[in-house]
Formats: C-alpha cells, structure tokens, sequence
C-alpha cells in the first residue's frame, strides 16, 4: 500500500472518529457545567509519531508518519455564568469542582444548580447531597440564604445571622485524572482533591464551555474534511488502481 494510501485512510479515520466528538459537544453545549472534549493525534501503526523512537517499532516508524485520533481530552476552560436569581444555584470563577455523593460515590460537578430537600440538606437537582470541604452533606435550616465567595452558607432567621457549613469546592494537582461520567459529571479515579481557590458566585450557574455557534461550525468542518478524505480515498483505491491495472502494462 502506497503512502498516498496510507495519508487518505488515516484522514478518514481521524476524522470520523472526530465526528462523534464534535456530535456530542454540539448535543450538550445548553447542559450546565458541562466541559467539551477535544481531540489529540497519535499514529496509527505500533511505534506511531506517539512513541519513543528509541522504542518504536522500525516498521510502523517507517511507514507511518500520518496522525490518527488517539481520543479525547476534557476542556476544563471556563463557561459563561448565567445569572438565575435563585439563591441556591451557584457557579464557580476559575478551577474547580462541587463534590456530590452519588450512588456510585463521590463526583465532582460545575453544575451547581441546586435546592434544599424537604429535611434541609443541600442537593443536586437529581437529589444527590452536596458536599462540604470534609466530604460531609450541608444541611440549610429555613431563612434567607447567603453563600460568599469562599463558599460559607449563612442564613438568617428570627433568631440572627449564622454561618450553617460551607460548600466544598475542590481541584486535582493533576487535572487529567478525571474521567466524564454523562454529560456534567466526573470522576478522579481515587485521587485525591485538593482545595480550590475558585470563587463561587451566588445566584449564577455555569453553562457549556462550548457554544452553539462554534460547535456548529466545527461539526460542518469536520464532516467536509471527511467527505475530502473519502474521496481522496477513492482516488487511490479507483482510479490509480485503475491506471496501473491497465495503462501501466501497455508501456
């Protein structure tokens, strides 16, 4: 197989595969705190462009110098914060998570949209407790509520003003420990998390860190770079075929 070949088909590939992210960013860019992935290359054969020379294989380093999607990273940058009036929806300003107890233990969130239970504890919208900065739930009594930027909730009732816990917002010294979980949820995979210095604004919550527009547009490019690849594919695979089959010979 010919290196002209070889570029088409890992073109093709990278690209397809690059479809169903664009797809899936596109889907969620109106899901609070939700955090787009994006792609990296590697090589397609052992011993690709992504592997030490000193190490790699002396056949796949020779015949593969064309990147294919080696998968998916998560873009931690910030999403635009969404003002709600609701006194219980928080968003953060820079790094950092929410930590929530689910069924399947602790995630970590940028969607803050949350309520307090019928019992008082602070929740997720899917009744999950929110957690405080030693992994416990927060319970609110009922009054009016105030959460500073440090994440301290205070309430004031008939008999005063009193700080009732504090969210816990936390961050990864290594932030690609996190794996996704759906759409606005991760996991650190046992990690540990460290304090955050994120603020936390009261009555916001955080969008998509990807738009409508710009997903759009990047959906379009990748599905025009495909079509490009397919038929360049089909070039070599046709017509060239074709013309060493049965012009070549006659010379």
């Amino acid at each position: 197989m010919d290196s002209g070949t070889y570029a088409a088909y890992t073109g093709l590939l990278s690209r397809t595969q690059a479809l169903d992210t664009a797809a899936n960013n596109l889907a969620n860019a109106g899901t609070a705190g939700f955090r787009a992935q994006r792609d990296y290359f590697s090589g397609v054969l052992v011993g690709g462009v992504d592997q030490d020379p000193e190490t790699a294989s002396q056949v796949g380093s020779s015949v593969n110098g064309f990147g294919v999607l080696g998968g998916n990273r998560l873009d931690l940058g910030q999403g635009e914060l969404k003002t709600t009036g609701n006194p219980l929806d928080l968003a953060l300003e820079g790094q950092g998570f929410f930590a929530i107890q689910t069924a399947n233990g602790v995630r970590y969130t940028r969607d803050g949209s949350f309520a307090r239970s019928a019992t008082g504890v602070l929740q997720t919208s899917q009744g999950e407790p929110v957690l405080d900065g030693n992994m416990k739930p927060i319970n609110i009594p009922t009054g009016t509520i105030n959460v500073s930027p440090d994440g301290s909730v205070s309430v004031a009732t008939v008999d005063g003003n009193a700080v009732v816990g504090k969210v816990g917002v936390f961050d990864f010294a290594d932030q690609s420990v996190l794996t996704a979980e759906g759409t606005n949820r991760f996991s650190a995979n046992g990690a540990k998390p460290i304090p955050s210095n994120a603020s936390v604004e009261q009555g916001s919550v955080e969008g998509a860190n990807e738009d409508a527009v710009h997903g759009t547009m990047q959906l379009v490019l990748v599905q025009r770079q495909a079509e490009m690849m397919q038929k360049a594919l089909s070039v070599f695979n046709n017509d060239f075929d074709k013309t060493a089959s049965e012009d070549l010979p006659r010379v």
